[in-house]
């Protein structure tokens, strides 16, 4: 590589030196120059010499103007430009990676806002669920069924007695209401069964399945059968079914000191 760019120097020296070597002839031979002389002592015009300098240019035998490409080692400020430069063309891209890196970090903690807002309403639902559990335990009980009033103090103390009697006085239809009426409050303040106000007879019955025994709930079937055949289908039932129902009715569904014992057992 020193050799080529030994060369080229000489070249480019011998170049000037015939451009100096023919300007000087151009001053001395005026009729080879083509141009007036010039006055002696006089240096040649710019124009003398710009035309020696083209005709040396174009003489054939004197070398050209060559480009040639050579390999040469980086000083340091040369590398540290190129890095500079480098640094600068990648500059958006890490604009970028800065930039979606902190709107992935802004998503995850939205996300994790919105988790523990998801856990806290579930949370809450669930205390409401178990504390609505215990106020329905503590719900005040229904006082009518429809239009029949349950309320134990709206009722007698025997009440399979006074339906004997009402039946055998012919109040057959007021008897029958009232044995029906007996038999839901037992239901409702002796054995909890969850009747409320809308309750039908039939709802009544599913209602009593798993809180009454099996005579018990047999015998409330059968009470319920004789007051919907007097209510709904105008028809009354025999005088033994009655007086049995109201022979049976303590035993089965139990008596007014028995759901006095058990309100106030209840929490």
């Amino acid at each position: 590589m020193r050799a080529i760019a030994a060369r080229l120097l000489w070249r480019r020296a011998a170049a000037r030196l015939a451009v100096v070597i023919c300007a000087a002839c151009a001053a001395c031979a005026p009729a080879w120059a083509g141009t007036p002389p010039a006055a002696a002592g006089e240096p040649p015009s710019r124009q003398q010499v710009q035309s020696a300098a083209e005709r040396v240019r174009t003489d054939p035998n004197l070398p050209g103007t060559k480009s040639e490409k050579s390999l040469r080692l980086k000083n340091q400020d040369e590398k540290k430009e190129d890095k500079k430069k480098d640094r600068d063309s990648f500059a958006w891209l890490k604009d970028f990676v800065t930039r979606v890196s902190e709107a992935a970090r802004l998503l995850v903690w939205a996300l994790g806002a919105l988790a523990l807002a998801w856990l806290v309403i579930r949370i809450r639902r669930w205390a409401q669920v178990r504390a609505g559990g215990g106020r329905h335990r503590m719900a005040p009980l229904p006082s009518h069924i429809g239009s029949l009033d349950i309320r134990p103090e709206s009722l007698p103390d025997d009440v399979g007695s006074e339906v004997a009697l009402l039946w055998q006085r012919g109040q057959r239809r007021p008897a029958l209401s009232l044995l029906y009426r007996g038999a839901l409050s037992r239901l409702v303040h002796l054995h909890a069964v969850p009747i409320r106000n809308a309750s039908t007879e039939g709802e009544c019955v599913a209602l009593s399945e798993g809180r009454l025994a099996p005579l018990s709930l047999d015998f409330f079937a059968r009470l319920v059968s004789a007051w919907q055949l007097a209510a709904y289908a105008g028809r009354l039932p025999p005088t033994a079914g009655v007086l049995a129902l109201c022979a049976e009715f303590d035993a089965r569904l139990g008596t007014p000191a028995a759901a006095a014992a058990s309100a106030k057992a209840a929490p």
